[in-house]
């Protein structure tokens, strides 16, 4: 089954072995710049991917084509399931409480019911009744992350939802993903700015530039990784370089 939107073909895949994602071809121009260029790219049922690229190269363009949020794009989108998103700021409604925005919009025999789950999950069912305005910048990343998860997703898209916390709120957040991903299995793609966490995180780690996939690499290695890993510090340094950062001591 597949629905045209503004030129581009989105297709609920029926077929098992399907990717939970699948992108050919895909464009998008504003006002005239091309920031997606016939890019190509598939995700695996269960696979964490991680989208690196400079600033402005198209990844929250990309996530956001995903989402179905962007009527602009041509080419061809393939999605399997449900897809959930838990962007940067955690876009909590001040005026309803956690629980009520974690089940908001939410179709399910028991709504309430859900929501208490999934914020046991993500260790904030004290906090069920409690206001947004009230929370830290990681709770309020934890009600976010429930208010996707409770959604039950085969595809989790996440746009850069760390870059706000401080360095040991991150880590804990790194692990409670982590943790839930592995549970859930969903298809993960993280959109980030941090070379360290896409290592950390992710099966693959992609490069975007000129508009493509400019760079791919696979990371076997059991989690939870230590970034002094041989394997970690040369893929750091390969995807600095493709990032067009030099190596320390180097101008």
């Amino acid at each position: 089954m597949a629905t045209r939107i503004s030129g581009a073909v989105i297709t609920e895949a029926l077929v098992d072995v399907a990717p939970v994602a699948r992108v050919r071809n895909l464009v998008r121009d504003f006002d005239g710049r091309r920031v997606l260029d016939n890019l190509d790219l598939d995700i695996a049922p269960g696979e964490f991917v991680a989208l690196l690229g400079r600033s402005g190269s198209g990844k929250s363009t990309l996530l956001r084509a995903l989402a179905g949020l962007d009527r602009g794009v041509e080419g061809e989108l393939t999605t399997e399931g449900t897809i959930a998103v838990a962007f940067q700021e955690p876009r909590l409604v001040p005026w309803k409480r956690v629980l009520a925005n974690v089940f908001l919009g939410l179709k399910h025999a028991d709504p309430k019911a859900a929501a208490r789950a999934a914020l046991e999950e993500v260790g904030l069912a004290e906090r069920a009744a409690a206001w947004p305005l009230t929370l830290s910048g990681g709770e309020a990343q934890r009600v976010s992350l429930a208010r996707a998860l409770v959604r039950e997703p085969d595809l989790l898209l996440l746009d850069e939802p760390f870059s706000a916390l401080d360095a040991l709120t991150r880590i804990t957040i790194h692990r409670l993903v982590i943790d839930l991903w592995q549970r859930r299995r969903p298809g993960v793609l993280l959109v980030t700015h941090d070379v360290d966490e896409a290592l950390r995180l992710a099966d693959r780690v992609l490069v975007l530039g000129a508009g493509r996939i400019a760079h791919e690499s696979r990371i076997d290695l059991p989690r939870p990784r230590r970034g002094d890993h041989p394997h970690l510090i040369s893929l750091r340094e390969t995807l600095l370089a493709e990032l067009g950062v030099a190596p320390e001591g180097t101008r």
